[in-house]
C-alpha cells in the first residue's frame, strides 16, 4: 500500500516541477502575445494618420501612427497592452480622436511591424522612445502631452509618467505588480520566485507628479478590480477614479457615454484646466 502511495506522490510532485520548470523557460509568452499582421488601420474608420518610424536608444525601429486633431490639440501618447498589436486599438483611437486630442499609438518591439522581441525593459525603451520622438522630433511641448495606457501598457505609462513630464497620466484596467496577478491567477504556483517580469506599476505610481485618470472595471476577469482600487489608493492626488461596466478588453467601450464623459471633464478640468477661458 505505502509503494503505491509513494509513487502516485512522486508523480505529482515531478509533474508539478515540470510545470514550473515550464513556467519559468516560457514566461515570456506568457507576458506577451504579439501579432505581427495589421488587419486595419486608421482609416479603416475613417480618420487620416501618418505612418511613423522611429528608433530606440538600443537601435530597434519601431512602427506607429499619428493621428491628428490640429496641431494646437493635446496629443496622447497611446501605450497599449500585451496582445495583438495597434491595429487591435482602432475604437480607442477614434473615441479619443473624437474628444479632440492627437492620438500617437505605437508597437512595443516585436509587435506589428516594429523590429525586435518583446521583454520588459525594452518596453520601457519603446515608450521612452515615443516620448522623445514626440518632443524631439516633432517639438511637442511635454506639458502638451498625456501618457495613457491601458492593461500591461498602463504600468509602461506609469513608467513613463513617472519620469518625464506630461501633462497628465490615463491608467485604465492595470496590474499592480505583474508578480501581483500572477500570484492572483495561480495561486497553486510561486509566482513571486519564478517570474522574471516585475512591472511594478504600484511603485511608479506612487512617483507621479501630475493629475491621474484611472478606469477598472468589477468585470474585469483577466485583472481583478482590486488592482485598481490598490494603485488608485496609492497614487498622490490630483486623481480621478471611474467603474468601468463590461469586460477587460471592452469595459470602456461598454462603459459607454458616462466614461466618455468622465475623460473629457478629465481632459478639460485637471489636464488641461485652463482649456475654457
Amino acid at each position: 500500500m505505502i509503494k503505491p502511495l509513494l509513487w502516485i506522490a512522486g508523480t505529482i510532485g515531478a509533474g508539478y516541477i515540470c510545470i514550473l520548470l515550464l513556467l519559468y523557460l516560457f514566461q515570456a509568452k506568457m507576458v506577451y502575445h504579439p501579432t505581427e499582421e495589421l488587419w486595419g488601420d486608421p482609416s479603416s474608420v475613417g480618420l487620416p494618420f501618418e505612418e511613423i518610424i522611429f528608433e530606440t536608444t538600443d537601435g530597434i525601429q519601431l512602427h506607429g501612427w499619428f493621428i491628428s486633431a490640429g496641431s494646437e490639440k493635446p496629443t496622447v501618447l497611446y501605450c497599449h497592452g500585451n496582445a495583438g498589436n495597434i491595429s487591435g486599438r482602432l475604437a480607442s483611437i477614434k473615441l479619443l480622436h473624437s474628444l479632440g486630442v492627437n492620438v500617437f499609438i505605437f508597437d512595443y518591439r516585436g509587435y506589428g511591424k516594429s523590429e525586435g522581441s518583446p521583454s520588459e525593459q525594452g518596453t520601457y525603451r519603446d515608450a521612452k522612445a515615443a516620448w522623445d520622438y514626440l518632443t524631439t522630433v516633432r517639438g511637442i511641448d511635454s506639458k502638451n502631452i498625456i501618457i495613457k495606457g491601458r492593461s500591461l501598457g498602463g504600468a509602461i505609462a506609469a513608467w513613463l509618467g513617472a519620469r518625464t513630464n506630461p501633462a497628465a497620466l490615463i491608467i485604465e484596467s492595470t496590474f499592480t505588480s505583474a508578480a501581483d496577478l500572477g500570484a492572483d491567477l495561480y495561486p497553486w504556483l510561486p509566482v513571486r520566485q519564478l517570474l522574471r517580469y516585475q512591472y511594478p506599476t504600484i511603485d511608479y505610481i506612487k512617483e507621479v507628479k501630475v493629475p491621474l485618470f484611472m478606469a477598472h472595471s468589477r468585470d474585469d476577469r483577466v485583472v481583478p478590480f482590486h488592482h485598481g482600487n490598490v494603485l488608485f489608493e496609492a497614487a498622490p492626488e490630483p486623481k480621478t477614479f471611474v467603474e468601468l461596466q463590461g469586460s477587460h478588453g471592452t469595459g470602456f467601450l461598454d462603459t459607454g457615454l458616462e466614461y466618455r464623459e468622465a475623460l473629457q471633464q478629465f481632459l478639460d478640468t485637471d489636464a488641461y484646466p485652463n482649456s475654457k477661458d
